[in-house]
């Protein structure tokens, strides 16, 4: 019997969690690093393969999940849901019209460029956020100007 009170069943169990951290970092640099991972998709898989082994032992009951599958109410009670009606977009849209008639055009257009070129140099983003919407720039036109700069994120081939 340990003396220590199960401090050698910690220790071990340690000892296998750096043992199988060590086995994935060798993985990772016998791919090329992390970079050369990345770029073959390993992480997007590796999440992918977890996410769907932990949904499969959830539903087998494997894995625990309080209110999820194990301890459930019998009845669901009702939760109120917020009805939008059509009004709050007619509404909304003649705000973006009114906006839009509102601003300097050119003054608009002149933050979103000037962020744009603050994007391209890796600076700080913030004072040109301001100023775009210091500028009246709606969020959409910011991220249509950001997107010209950064692209869109893609997630790579997985075969």
């Amino acid at each position: 019997m340990d003396p220590l009170g199960g401090s050698y069943y910690v220790e071990s169990l340690t000892n296998r969690l750096e043992e199988a951290a060590r086995d994935y970092f060798r993985r990772l640099d016998g791919m090329g690093g992390m970079v050369k991972a990345i770029e073959q998709g390993y992480p997007q898989r590796e999440i992918l393969d977890a996410s769907q082994r932990y949904q499969r032992e959830v539903e087998r009951k494997e894995r625990v999940v309080v209110g999820i599958n194990e301890f459930t109410e019998q009845e669901s009670p009702s939760i109120p849901t917020l009805k939008i009606g059509p009004d709050v977009e007619q509404d909304q849209v003649a705000r973006l019209a009114d906006l839009k008639k509102s601003r300097d055009p050119f003054k608009m257009a002149g933050a979103l460029e000037e962020l744009q070129e603050a994007a391209a140099c890796s600076e700080n983003l913030m004072p040109y956020l301001i100023a775009a919407v210091k500028a009246k720039a709606t969020v959409g036109e910011i991220c249509a100007a950001l997107k010209e700069v950064f692209g869109t994120y893609r997630d790579p081939v997985v075969l």
